[in-house]
């Protein structure tokens, strides 16, 4: 069925149609005015892309290393919470979407599944998104047991000191968490922790952790060069999708900034309004490593499971093809900032 869709604006119109209010709210919607939701699109639509030509592009690599992983495509699944909102399978379903292609998959810290049973349904790599749930002992016990599950990292999730009022969901009276009770493993972790989060909490989580670290939410030179001084090896460029702090900047205008704070000291994720294969160009012409998507996978994901994610990517894959192509690049390898222009 999913192979009738041909572009990636068919999932998000067919989403729309299926979704109730509720979840279609809960899954496009941003933080009060959504000023930093338009503003993440606004900055990506504001960046051109210069053409260079008579460049032998037949073959164009779309592979890259992150963490010492060699990955088919520089893209990751981001971590969505409430999965099973979209599908009974919820988060076992969307990595099973990831599995074809191998690309990587961030599972969330409210799964609502194990995070054994995560990693049985994937066949592709794994990062785990931890939210700081509980006392350390709690944190100690989850993070082995996401050790011993063979993910490959862990990123700490920073910018989500208390719930963003998120009022499309306030408007409908739609309340996702309570929609998550009805996961096999509904024990929501107790985000008040997250609010009492300090730099003191990394240097622990990097003492106690034997994969690496990452932090989920870095916004700031400032910040990102106090974690790659720390040790922490990815720093994720994140607004949480404009479902946070509202009149925020946008991801791709503050990466520059963030890529020579880090000065490759650390690998650089970033998410925040990508949803097309142009975009994930831009970001990594500017320094990033992977480009972490999350509605865009949420949309395949809703109309048609783990099929609908893996369409999803087989249609970005083809669309970042053709864009390397059409402006002479044949590798993502070797894409610099000159590749891009401010453009209004």
């Amino acid at each position: 069925m999913v192979e009738r869709f041909l572009t990636l604006p068919e999932f998000r119109r067919a989403a729309k149609r299926l979704l109730p209010p509720g979840p279609w709210g809960y899954g496009a919607g941003g933080a009060e005015t959504e000023t930093t939701l338009r503003r993440n699109r606004r900055a990506l639509q504001r960046l051109a892309i210069r053409q260079r030509v008579l460049v032998d592009v037949r073959h164009v690599d779309l592979t890259t290393t992150f963490l010492g992983m060699e990955l088919p495509l520089p893209v990751a699944i981001a971590p969505m919470g409430g999965l099973i909102i979209f599908h009974p399978q919820g988060d076992c379903e969307m990595v099973r979407g990831a599995g074809p292609s191998g690309t990587l998959a961030v599972v969330s810290g409210v799964t609502g599944w194990s995070v054994e049973d995560v990693a049985r349904a994937a066949s592709g790599p794994l990062l785990f998104q931890l939210y700081f749930g509980g006392p350390r002992s709690w944190v100690q016990e989850l993070l082995g047991r996401v050790e011993q599950a063979g993910y490959r990292a862990v990123c700490l999730t920073v910018d989500l000191q208390v719930y963003g009022r998120r009022e499309r969901d306030l408007v409908q009276r739609f309340d996702p968490r309570a929609a998550r009770a009805h996961a096999p493993n509904p024990s929501p972790p107790d985000m008040a922790y997250q609010a009492r989060l300090t730099w003191d909490d990394v240097a622990w989580l990097r003492s106690i952790l034997s994969v690496p670290l990452g932090l989920k939410g870095i916004m700031t030179a400032e910040d990102a060069k106090r974690a790659v001084e720390m040790g922490v090896q990815v720093i994720w460029v994140s607004n949480h999708g404009g479902r946070q702090l509202d009149h925020g900047q946008a991801t791709i205008e503050v990466l520059p900034e963030i890529v020579d704070a880090v000065a490759g000291r650390a690998e650089i994720v970033i998410d925040g309004g990508f949803a097309r294969g142009t975009d994930v160009v831009k970001a990594l012409a500017l320094g990033a490593k992977v480009v972490a998507m999350g509605r865009t996978m949420l949309w395949g994901f809703a109309v048609g499971g783990a099929a609908g994610v893996n369409r999803t990517l087989e249609l970005l894959r083809e669309e970042i093809a053709t864009t390397l192509a059409l402006c002479g690049q044949p590798s993502v390898r070797g894409l610099t900032p000159d590749l891009i222009r401010r453009a209004e």
